[in-house]
């Protein structure tokens, strides 16, 4: 009985991580929003909790407002080891990243919450392939957009000869095939375009009108989910591939589904607030669209899913067996628009 007693314990002594034995690591994530945005101390508490459960040998610092480098620059960062972990905005690189671009695609969110599970459900099936040297943590999306600007839109024909600030390479993508011309600029650069007139209008999640100016620099918004935008979380290869097992657990226990709703849930809640506070902006139009218009929408849009298609054939993927698993895993989700 002894023999089994101790035999047990030391069973049990193998499987605690041994934390005590292993070098202190530092990860320097990087988010290029400004402190005041929900994602930052939202990524603190996940950082917080990632050194408390390495018994302090994961030390973490959040660089926010682009310390490290700029928006456009985020996945290299991590690639190339400027910064251990960082927000990525796969659109702001059209084309390099197709496969994720599906989150993208007008109309097909109408929650964040539950498409943040679709998304990162059926997205670390395939994050392997598409962002290979990475070390990808999980992906989620803001609550569903629309078009904010100097001049009123309501069918998709307004837009030709507009100069427009697209979200993503896929509203980008759209603001083309609608006759628009688009004007790159990062979230933190978007206030400038549009107070130089460079920009006429500007697809934009809600709350973060408010926090980045741009309610100061339009007049109209249309009350419409258009679309969402996708993000992820990347971290170093060399950087994960390094740590002890124990603290690779910590950080495999910290990438999860759970976390990405965890993480984005605050912001979430931001951006939906945000749309009754556009409500109440004197001297601004927030104005929403009949069954008829919004189908016009959905019809000038649907090329856009064959233009996905078409992206991922080139890349070597299968864009119907993508498609049919990744709309099972939204179905699941309860995620549709």
């Amino acid at each position: 009985m002894k023999k089994l007693a101790l035999a047990a314990v030391l069973a049990l002594a193998g499987a605690v991580p041994a934390f005590a034995q292993d070098k202190t690591v530092d990860l320097k994530i990087s988010i290029w929003l400004p402190p005041a945005h929900p994602l930052v101390p939202a990524t603190k508490a996940w950082a917080d909790d990632i050194t408390k459960a390495s018994n302090g040998t994961i030390k973490t610092t959040v660089f926010p407002s682009e310390q490290l480098g700029k928006a456009f620059d985020h996945y290299d960062m991590a690639r190339d080891g400027i910064a251990d972990v960082t927000y990525v905005n796969p659109g702001y690189q059209p084309g390099r990243f197709p496969l994720i671009a599906v989150g993208q695609i007008p109309f097909t969110f109408a929650d964040a919450d539950k498409g943040t599970v679709a998304l990162d459900t059926w997205y670390r099936k395939h994050a392997a392939q598409e962002m290979k040297d990475t070390h990808f943590c999980f992906a989620f999306m803001h609550d569903p957009g629309a078009y904010h600007g100097r001049k009123k839109v309501v069918a998709p024909e307004d837009i030709k000869g507009m100069k427009i600030r697209p979200a993503q390479s896929t509203i980008a993508q759209m603001v083309t095939m609608l006759g628009g011309t688009n004007v790159q600029a990062s979230a933190p650069e978007s206030r400038d375009v549009l107070e130089r007139g460079v920009a006429d209008g500007i697809f934009f999640p809600w709350g973060s009108m408010f926090l980045f100016g741009l309610d100061k620099v339009t007049k109209y918004s249309m009350d419409v989910p258009l679309y969402t935008t996708v993000f992820t979380y990347s971290m170093n290869k060399a950087k994960y591939d390094g740590m002890s097992a124990a603290q690779k657990k910590v950080i495999d226990d910290h990438c999860t589904g759970e976390w990405a709703v965890k993480i984005s849930a605050p912001w979430t809640k931001f951006e939906a607030a945000g749309r009754d506070k556009m409500k109440a902006v004197s001297g601004h139009e927030t104005y929403s669209l009949t069954p008829e218009q919004v189908k016009a929408w959905k019809i000038a849009t649907e090329p856009l899913h064959k233009q996905w298609a078409d992206a991922v054939t080139k890349a070597g993927g299968n864009p119907d067996a993508l498609y049919k698993e990744f709309q099972a895993d939204v179905a699941k989700a309860g995620a549709g628009f």
